[in-house]
C-alpha cells in the first residue's frame, strides 16, 4: 500500500519481528465500508502492519510509541489473550465481523465477535479503530498531496480534527510528508504553514491529558 510514491516509513524502521515475539492482531470484515477489509497487527515491540486486504502486498508498517503497545497487551491480557468468548449475543447492529488474535510462537489464541460488553473489549476494539483512523489520515493525505494540491489544506484540516479528538496514535509515522509539504512551495501557504505546525505538535506531544 504504497502511498503514491510518497516515502513515508524509513526502510530501516521495521525489521522482520522475531517468532518469538508476541503478537495482537486485529481484523475486521464490513461488506459495503470504506475500507471493507482491515487487518492490524501489532507486536510486543510495537510493530505494526496495516493492510486493507488479506493479499495486500504492500500494507503500511509503521511503529507505536512504547505505551501504546504496552496498552494493547494489557488489555489482550484481561482477555485471556483471547481464551474465551466475547460476543455479547444482544440484538444490536452489525458493525463488522471482528477477529482478535493472539500469537506467542506456537500458541495462538483466536475470538470472533461483531459487539462485545466487555470493557476490556470495548477499549481494545477502540485502539485499533484508532489505528484504522490513522492509516486512513495517512492514506489521504498522501493522495492528497500527490493528486490535489489545491486540497492539501483541507485534508490537513481534517488531520488536525483527528489529533484534538486524540484520534490519531503513531503520529511520527506523518513526519516525512508533513515536512515534505512544508518545504514545497507548490502548496499553498497556508498549507505550508498547517503542515509545519502538526510536524512540530506530533515532534513534540503534550503530557497526557493537557492536550
Amino acid at each position: 500500500m504504497r502511498i503514491f510514491g510518497f516515502a513515508l516509513v524509513p526502510v530501516a524502521l521495521l525489521a522482520a519481528s522475531s517468532a518469538t515475539v508476541p503478537k495482537v492482531t486485529f481484523s475486521k470484515k464490513f461488506p459495503r465500508s470504506v475500507p471493507e477489509y482491515v487487518e492490524i497487527s501489532v507486536d510486543r515491540e510495537g510493530h505494526a502492519i496495516y493492510k486493507e486486504a488479506p493479499d495486500d502486498d504492500s500494507p503500511l508498517q509503521f511503529q507505536l510509541a512504547e505505551h501504546e503497545a504496552a496498552e494493547i497487551f494489557a488489555l489482550a491480557g484481561k482477555l485471556g489473550n483471547f481464551n474465551r468468548p466475547l460476543e455479547s449475543n444482544l440484538k444490536v447492529a452489525f458493525t463488522g465481523a471482528k477477529t482478535f488474535c493472539w500469537e506467542d510462537g506456537s500458541e495462538k489464541h483466536e475470538v470472533q465477535f461483531n459487539y462485545s460488553q466487555d470493557p476490556a473489549a470495548q477499549q481494545l476494539w477502540d485502539w485499533f479503530e484508532k489505528i484504522s483512523e490513522t492509516e486512513g489520515y495517512l492514506i489521504m493525505l498522501g493522495r492528497t498531496a500527490k493528486f490535489d494540491r489545491l486540497g492539501v489544506n483541507q485534508a490537513l484540516l481534517q488531520l488536525s480534527v483527528g489529533y484534538e479528538r486524540n484520534r490519531l496514535v503513531a503520529t511520527t509515522q506523518f513526519l516525512p510528508l508533513l515536512d515534505r509539504i512544508a518545504k514545497n512551495e507548490s502548496y499553498l501557504h497556508m498549507a505550508r504553514e498547517r503542515a509545519a505546525s502538526l510536524a512540530e505538535a506530533f515532534r513534540n506531544p503534550k503530557p497526557a491529558g493537557s492536550q
